[in-house]
């Protein structure tokens, strides 16, 4: 098989990530955090790599290609709307944030929303949907306790 190689990697580091070698490219990309589907196929177009190839079987030049518009996507011709950050509210410029920044970029301004005091900071406080979805039926469940059921009265016989 195509592993045989010589060149063949296991595991490919990719924006500080481990990818698996014996997935597509196109694939492989979706496991970095901050990287859909439609941005890693634009990412292997703009790179010039074929998104149906193996991630083991990439060259240094193709990963590193790879590597720089992952890192500056706008600068490498990715248009605007793919990314994920538009119009940061500190800086007000444009970003891309892959992995552990974007973890940490969005505890953050989770943890900015609740010390505003906003609708949607009080909503994550208080661990209900904030994205205006009924809650009847769903978010039944107190954080970390089972799922919430019907509540039956004291004394009352369970029946038909």
């Amino acid at each position: 098989m195509e592993e045989s190689n010589k060149n063949y990697k296991h595991i490919v580091r990719i924006a500080n990530t481990d990818l698996d070698g014996s997935k597509k490219i196109s694939h492989a990309l979706n496991k970095i955090k901050g990287v859909s589907f439609m941005l890693a196929n634009a990412v292997c177009y703009v790179a010039g790599v074929d998104h149906d190839k193996k991630t083991g079987q990439l060259s240094d030049s193709e990963v590193s290609k790879l590597d720089t518009v992952l890192k500056d996507p706008l600068g490498n011709g990715i248009p605007e709307w793919m990314i994920n950050r538009r119009k940061d509210m500190e800086t007000g410029k444009d970003l891309h944030l892959l992995g552990a920044d974007l973890r940490f970029v969005k505890e953050n301004d989770i943890k900015t929303m609740r010390k505003i005091k906003s609708y949607k900071g009080t909503r994550h406080a208080v661990g209900l949907p904030v994205r205006g979805q009924k809650t009847k039926s769903n978010f039944r469940k107190k954080k970390g306790k089972a799922s919430l059921g019907v509540q039956r009265r004291k004394g009352a016989k369970k029946g038909k």
